[in-house]
């Protein structure tokens, strides 16, 4: 009895825990059953088995019942629900990224015209020991520092620095790696007024001009012009769960139907997935995410997208700066013309 009332206070104990921890945990509308099945294993985790009680066994078994939801929950995705994944706050950023990726990095701050713009940063580093020149956007990993990264929503002069970091990547002759994360540029009244649309448009130029190799990923959201002003890339890759598209679900159902409440039927239309947008040759490749996304695995992914990137780069080099611009204006040029 003893035994039996130490094991019902431990097991309450944890739960009273744990309850703390999943008011900060994120969780996903379908994720919603495995990540209280996987509590309850954390939980079991902490109990030592009595002889009336074999814990191993039970932490076997719902171990494999969550695993088997995973596959089942990640295995029929649909439009809206890899839109929720691509976003989820705790995928990879850019940071994560180059700390994993990038040796000797050296970031570049500002426009060298108004300000720095720290929701996409960027700068020089080694890839494997080439190297590279790399920028993307930041979102932040907590409120204090997505406020200060402005949620990876660029300002005007965000993207003209992305422009001057292009200009000294052809100056160099360094390979140029982007990283795209954003929800789209920032919509704000100083944006406006400081020139957002003419910094997007000229960083679109821009990369049309670079002459070195240029390998962009989009590893979470890809937003409007905010994305596509540091991805118009020779190689063009996707994470198996990120989205790419000209405008959110939600702000396409607030013009379609006069209302976001239609956010999922917009997703659908878009054609905003990876599979989506390699079936019409807007990408060139997807990396696949371990089961349960990149926002649970992220050691993993990240080596699978630096992969990914050497792969790209490998495809590109050596290369001859004036037919390396004429390839990629050719590329983007066929867009559309086989649908």
């Amino acid at each position: 009895m003893l035994q039996s009332a130490k094991f019902t206070h431990l097991v309450i104990f944890k739960r009273a825990a744990f309850a703390l921890t999943r008011r900060r945990r994120i969780m996903l509308d379908f994720e919603k059953p495995i990540i209280e099945l996987e509590q309850k294993i954390s939980e079991l985790r902490h109990v030592s088995s009595d002889g009336e009680v074999n814990i191993a066994d039970e932490i076997t078994r719902m171990q494999s019942k969550a695993d088997r939801l995973m596959q089942q929950a990640y295995g029929k995705l649909t439009p809206v629900q890899k839109v929720q994944v691509a976003r989820h706050p705790e995928r990879p950023s850019f940071n994560d990224y180059v700390a994993e990726l990038i040796t000797d990095y050296t970031p570049l701050a500002g426009d060298r015209n108004f300000a720095e713009d720290y929701a996409l940063p960027g700068g020089i580093g080694r890839f494997n020991g080439q190297p590279v020149v790399i920028m993307g956007h930041e979102k932040g990993s907590d409120t204090e520092s997505r406020i200060k990264h402005n949620f990876g929503m660029a300002r005007p002069e965000g993207y003209r620095k992305a422009q001057r970091l292009m200009d000294l990547a052809s100056q160099f002759q360094l390979p140029l790696i982007t990283l795209v994360d954003t929800k789209g540029a920032y919509p704000g009244k100083g944006a406006e007024e400081r020139g957002q649309s003419e910094a997007i448009a000229k960083s679109i130029e821009k990369c049309l001009r670079t002459n070195v190799p240029m390998v962009s990923v989009i590893v979470g959201e890809g937003g409007s012009g905010g994305a596509i002003a540091i991805a118009v890339a020779d190689k063009i890759y996707m994470l198996e769960h990120s989205i790419y598209s000209v405008i959110s679900p939600e702000g396409c159902a607030s013009i379609l139907w006069r209302s976001a409440k239609h956010a999922d039927e917009a997703a659908t239309a878009l054609r905003l997935t990876a599979q989506d947008l390699y079936k019409l040759k807007l990408v060139d490749g997807i990396i696949e995410e371990p089961v349960g996304g990149a926002h649970r695995h992220k050691k993993e992914i990240i080596a699978r997208v630096g992969k990914q990137i050497q792969k790209g780069l490998d495809e590109l080099t050596p290369w001859d700066a004036e037919k390396i611009i004429q390839a990629r204006r050719k590329k983007f040029l066929a867009f559309g013309r086989d649908l």
